[in-house]
C-alpha cells in the first residue's frame, strides 16, 4: 500500500528551466493527491509549476482559503496562475469562479474543469466504481493501491447547489471543458448549456475517455492538449492558435 495521505503534492520544473506558468490542481471525490502524479509530472516536465490539493471537502470558504494558502506558499510561481479541477474539484472551481473576485490571490489567468459530475445519484459497488472512473490499468493500480481511498468515495452524492452554480456560470476567465465520450457520470446537456453560455470557452471530447478524463488510458494526449491551452494563454493575442496546419491528408 501506498504512504499516507500528504496534504499536497507538488510538481517543479526540471532544474534550470524558467518557470512558465503555476497550475493548481484539485482532486475529485475520494482520490489523493497522490492519483495525480502521472499528470502532474507531465506538466512540470514542459516547465510549469504544479501543486495538487485535497478534493473539494464542501465548503465553498474553506475551498477558497485553500486555494489562497496553496498560491501564497509556491515562492517560484509564475503567470499564468491556471485551476485544474477533477470532478467536484471541477464543480467547486466552476461554482467559486462564477462569483466574480479578480482582486483574489488566488483568482485565476483560465480554468480547466475536467470530469463535471452529473446531477444523477449512483450506488456503486467497488469495482463499478473504478470502471466509471478509469479503465485504465496503471491508474485502477493507482486508486487500488492508495491506503488512503475508500470504497464508495467515488459515488457519493453532488450537493445539487454546488453543480447549480458551476453549470450556471458565466466567468470571464478562459474555460478548457475536458469529458471522456466514455463517461458514464457526465450530464452532456448540462456541458453543453454551458459551453453556451461562457464568454471564452472550448469543449473537449477525449475518444474513450471514463470520467477520470485526466488519469485514463488518453493521459499522455490530454496533458498535451493541456499544455497547448497554457502555451495559448502565455501568447500575443492570447489563445491564438500556435500552431497552425497549413495542409494534411489525414
Amino acid at each position: 500500500m501506498s504512504s499516507p495521505l500528504r496534504s499536497e503534492r507538488d510538481f517543479a520544473p526540471p532544474p534550470g528551466l524558467r518557470v512558465r506558468g503555476t497550475v493548481l490542481v484539485v482532486a475529485g471525490r475520494g482520490e489523493t493527491p497522490d492519483s495525480y502524479t502521472r499528470f502532474g509530472s507531465r506538466l512540470a516536465a514542459d516547465a510549469y509549476r504544479v501543486r495538487v490539493l485535497p478534493a473539494f471537502d464542501g465548503s465553498l470558504p474553506a475551498f477558497e482559503e485553500s486555494l489562497a494558502s496553496a498560491v501564497a506558499g509556491i515562492e517560484d510561481r509564475a503567470a499564468p496562475l491556471v485551476l485544474i479541477g477533477a470532478d467536484t474539484g471541477a464543480a467547486a472551481i466552476g461554482a467559486l469562479v462564477a462569483r466574480p473576485q479578480p482582486l483574489a490571490p488566488w483568482w485565476p489567468d483560465a480554468v480547466v474543469l475536467a470530469g463535471l459530475p452529473g446531477y444523477d445519484a449512483h450506488a456503486l459497488e467497488w469495482d463499478e466504481e473504478l470502471d466509471a472512473r478509469t479503465h485504465c490499468p496503471v491508474h485502477r493500480g493507482v486508486l487500488t493501491d492508495d491506503a488512503a481511498i475508500r470504497p464508495g468515495t467515488f459515488a457519493t452524492a453532488v450537493p445539487a447547489a454546488l453543480l447549480d452554480a458551476a453549470y450556471g456560470s458565466t466567468a470571464e476567465p478562459p474555460h478548457l471543458l475536458l469529458v471522456g465520450d466514455a463517461d458514464p457520470l457526465a450530464d452532456r446537456a448540462a456541458l453543453s448549456r454551458l459551453a453556451k453560455a461562457l464568454p471564452s470557452v472550448r469543449l473537449t471530447t477525449v475518444r474513450g475517455a471514463h470520467h477520470d478524463v485526466l488519469n485514463d488510458l488518453s493521459h499522455r494526449s490530454v496533458a498535451a492538449h493541456i499544455v497547448t491551452f497554457l502555451e495559448a494563454l502565455r501568447g500575443t493575442p492570447r489563445l491564438a492558435p500556435i500552431v497552425e496546419t497549413e495542409t494534411s491528408t489525414w
